[in-house]
């Protein structure tokens, strides 16, 4: 999984863990990564591979994509958590900034979708009950606009057309997609939203861990394009 060492990422690699997986976990920076691995393999017992990888760099995602097959010779689940955005009124929009979200919220994720697609199928087909998924962490501003974050909901509707469009393409073979779409999460990203928004109005980590938890436990016969999550409240289809 992409993102996995903090944040929403941090907790499904988790939750995965206490289910037995085994993971490849990346993350940007070397720390992070080595620091996830050891705490997985120390609570859990299971095997972890960690990649440090740069998800703006497309060498780095075709890196990823051999180290997981080379370690590994399956993929149930390949969960696509790593994201960034940018708060930046349209008028203010700079080139470098639009560059960077497209390239980790959409590109990244369907250059390691397209190189690790064999393995999903080889997976799905070896385990025609269960399939094989992928999971993209997208967002609600991917359904509902918000000011300020037009390119990030952009790439996050983006990337929940990629994911309808894997599953028409790929769920006949057993390979699914779901794109979940979650309203602001309690993490560290969402620090700088704590003068205007308290944590307990937040969705947690689990909320989202559970879900794609949820998701492990369907049979292949069981498609689900996309979920959105809400916070609760009058702010329906906001994050």
């Amino acid at each position: 999984m992409t993102g996995g060492s903090r944040g929403i990422g941090a907790e499904i690699a988790r939750r995965l863990a206490g289910e037995g997986f085994a993971l490849t976990v990346a993350a940007r920076q070397q720390a992070g990564v080595t620091t996830a691995v050891e705490q997985l393999r120390a609570e859990f017992g299971v095997e972890v591979h960690g990649v440090a990888a740069n998800m703006a760099s497309a060498d780095d995602v075709a890196r990823l994509a051999v180290e997981h097959s080379e370690h590994f010779d399956r993929l149930d689940l390949l969960v696509l958590g790593a994201g960034m955005g940018t708060d930046e009124r349209i008028a203010d929009l700079r080139p470098k900034a639009y560059d960077l979200q497209l390239a980790v919220n959409l590109k990244a994720p369907v250059l390691l979708v397209r190189e690790l697609l064999p393995l999903l199928r080889a997976t799905a087909e070896a385990n025609p009950a269960t399939g094989a998924r992928v999971v993209a962490l997208a967002s609600i501003t991917g359904v509902a606009g918000e000011a300020g974050l037009s390119v990030y909901g952009a790439s996050k509707a983006a990337l929940i057309s990629f994911c309808e469009t894997l599953s028409l393409e790929e769920s006949a073979g057993g390979v699914s997609a779901t794109a979940l779409a979650p309203g602001y999460v309690d993490t560290d990203m969402t620090e700088h939203l704590r003068d205007r928004l308290d944590r307990d109005a937040m969705l947690t980590v689990g909320d989202v861990a559970e879900l794609v938890l949820s998701l492990t436990r369907l049979s292949a016969a069981a498609v689900v394009p996309s979920i959105v999550v809400t916070r609760a409240g009058p702010q329906l289809w906001r994050a």
